[in-house]
């Protein structure tokens, strides 16, 4: 079911998007073609908030609210940013960039309200205004050796450098860690110009499901805080700080002495890891669990879709003793086993 306010939701309904009970595209009536990942898709990122940060005061206030250097956040770039609890514990993995004077803030959709709601219990005094501005916005999933040469219609210079980004009179172009060996964009664009702009897109780019983005995010490393998981991680222990979430270097914030002592003291002793697994019903908050410790979980899955081959690709937040030591299984011990590959990018030893 679409929300019947949002003209952008009503436009890719027109065109044929079915959505699922989450309210992502779950498809436009057919399969991708054989090689559409490779080639260039696009995929409406449905499930996506976004809340607009206006005022004198609105970059101080999230740069005291948040994991990453606000004030410093430049024009032509995005940046990764946590929202966390008094222990340390992330509440939400954000998006951030600038735009028309307004600090945009992207979320699940699924804990945007939540959030924007505590964010505006901090406000206090401070000239700040937050607003939720979803349904102004479409945001669109660009990925595949088309991609770039799709965008340049409507941005003459497209982004090169993982979240780098440009802007037009049609919006925001973020790029992001590439996946699959391709190059990923954002777009993000008023949603009258997504409109407008779709026929001519997916002349060249396949209509995608959302879920085909989320998966190329998990196998580009970047994890999502969802409502199952959140409040259970350290930034460390999702890899946040390697991705460039945490800014080790700027003032205080919620949790900041617990996320800085995770870092400074000691070994960090949890990890997130890429992994496949044959079996059904894997969603975020699943626990694992392995035969050393058979009583309790040693981890939980922080995002998971179905791959192109039918199985699970995951990522998978665990205790890094319980890798060295034995073999993960979902669930409980007698669960599926989970097969874990490389990270697009290196763990500290």
């Amino acid at each position: 079911m679409t929300d019947t306010t949002n003209t952008w939701l009503q436009f890719l309904e027109q065109q044929g998007a079915h959505f699922d009970d989450s309210g992502r595209v779950s498809g436009f009536g057919s399969a991708m073609p054989q090689g559409g990942l490779e080639r260039g898709f696009v995929a409406p990122l449905t499930d996506t908030g976004l809340i607009a940060a206006t005022g004198d005061d609105a970059a101080v206030f999230l740069h005291n609210q948040l994991t990453n250097d606000v004030e410093h956040l430049g024009t032509q770039e995005a940046r990764l940013a946590g929202y966390c609890s008094p222990k340390g514990r992330l509440l939400a993995t954000l998006l951030m960039w600038t735009h028309d004077g307004a600090i945009m803030l992207q979320l699940p959709k699924q804990i945007q309200a939540a959030v924007q709601k505590r964010l505006q219990m901090f406000v206090l005094r401070s000239k700040v205004k937050l607003a939720d501005v979803t349904a102004d916005w479409a945001v669109l999933g660009l990925g595949g050796e088309a991609a770039g040469a799709a965008l340049a219609k409507w941005f003459p210079q497209i982004p090169a450098a993982p979240f780098a980004r440009t802007d037009s009179e049609n919006g925001s172009l973020v790029r992001l860690p590439d996946a699959f060996g391709q190059p990923r964009f954002q777009w993000n664009a008023p949603s009258a110009v997504a409109a407008a702009v779709w026929p001519e897109l997916i002349k060249t780019l396949s209509p995608a499901a959302t879920a085909l983005w989320r998966l190329t995010e998990i196998h580009a490393g970047l994890p999502l805080v969802v409502q199952a998981t959140q409040e259970q991680f350290v930034p460390q222990m999702i890899n946040f700080e390697l991705i460039g979430g945490v800014n080790f270097k700027k003032g205080c914030y919620p949790g900041q002495e617990i996320v800085a002592r995770s870092q400074y003291l000691g070994k960090l002793k949890r990890r997130m890891l890429l992994a496949s697994v044959d079996a059904e019903g894997v969603t975020s908050g699943t626990e694992v669990y392995w035969s050393g410790d058979p009583e309790q979980p040693c981890g939980m899955i922080v995002n998971a879709e179905r791959n192109l081959d039918g199985g699970i690709d995951c990522l998978v937040e665990t205790k890094m003793s319980a890798i060295e030591e034995g073999t993960i299984r979902l669930g409980s011990v007698s669960g599926a086993v989970l097969r874990f590959v490389q990270l697009p990018y290196p763990l500290p030893a």
